[in-house]
């Protein structure tokens, strides 16, 4: 028997099935769907993803990246990431951002507040801990500089 995810999420009944699911070894068949320059954006957000050792967790946790006009946004009910073109347009950016999210969605189907200031300080963590394995893994000198950046920026930021 095919181990099954819901299509959406709305009960408990839901999240213990998506879960179970998880558990037992579930990945999505992650989908991108958007303007051609949408999904290039997200294609290669989505390589720095697979290159720093995180694809897996995404694909347990979302279905589907879908570029929209509006914020860019986690949806809970269809375990999906909602985008903008502007939040791909930095592509080690993008692909902090989508590891956050998926993150979120980790912790929304376990139960965990996601959406407080802890849910908010523990998904950061994870896309701080995603930048390093980044910067560890990848070959490229800019990718490994830009995570550095970034890293810093982070650190700076947390005295405001």
């Amino acid at each position: 028997m095919k181990t099954q995810f819901p299509k959406k999420i709305y009960t408990l009944e839901d999240v213990s099935l998506a879960r179970s699911a998880i558990g037992k070894g579930y990945r999505h068949r992650l989908r991108v769907d958007g303007s051609t320059d949408f999904k290039e954006k997200t294609k290669r957000a989505l390589s720095l993803i697979k290159t720093a050792g995180y694809y897996d967790i995404l694909r347990a946790y979302v279905k589907r990246i879908v570029e929209v006009d509006g914020f860019s946004q986690l949806r809970e009910v269809d375990s999906e990431i909602w985008a903008n073109v502007y939040t791909v347009r930095d592509t080690v950016e993008a692909a902090g951002f989508l590891v956050q999210k998926a993150w979120q969605m980790k912790m929304h189907l376990q139960g965990e507040q996601y959406y407080t200031n802890i849910g908010e300080r523990d998904a950061v963590n994870k896309r701080l801990e995603f930048l390093r394995a980044l910067a560890k893994n990848s070959r490229d000198p800019s990718v490994k500089e830009e995570c550095k950046r970034k890293l810093k920026l982070w650190d700076d930021s947390k005295f405001l």
